[in-house]
């Protein structure tokens, strides 16, 4: 989708990581399968998943006798949209800085080092 993501909170991506995992699915179905990782109300999660929809990121279908709610971005559109606003409110926009700060803070084993050196080397280089 072309236009700019809404914000997600975080208890929305938890919804929305039920919702990945499989959809369409009901209200009742998404209750319960949040009900074994949390402590929310059903009151609560109803209220959460009706914010996705005026958000216009969970699309409800009403054709049935039971509501169904289903993505309407895929997993990995929110997350680079995530990325990007936390690169851009943290790091100024700047991912280099995110990069230098978390490889000099970070304890890396040879093999995390190996393995991003050659995601590194096998990124095409970018414009200048």
């Amino acid at each position: 989708m072309g236009e700019t993501l809404p914000n997600i909170s975080e208890s929305e991506w938890a919804i929305m990581n039920v919702l990945w995992d499989h959809s369409p699915r009901t209200a009742n179905d998404i209750i319960q399968s949040l009900q074994k990782h949390t402590d929310w109300k059903p009151k609560t999660i109803r209220t959460l998943l009706d914010r996705l929809v005026q958000k216009s990121v969970v699309a409800v279908d009403k054709s049935q006798k039971v509501y169904t709610f289903s993505p309407l971005y895929s997993q990995e559109e929110c997350q680079k949209a995530e990325t990007q606003s936390f690169i851009q409110r943290i790091y100024g926009g700047t991912l280099k800085s995110m990069l230098v700060h978390f490889i000099q803070d970070e304890k890396l084993s040879n093999k995390d080092i190996k393995e991003l050196r050659s995601i590194l080397n096998e990124k095409p280089e970018g414009k200048e």
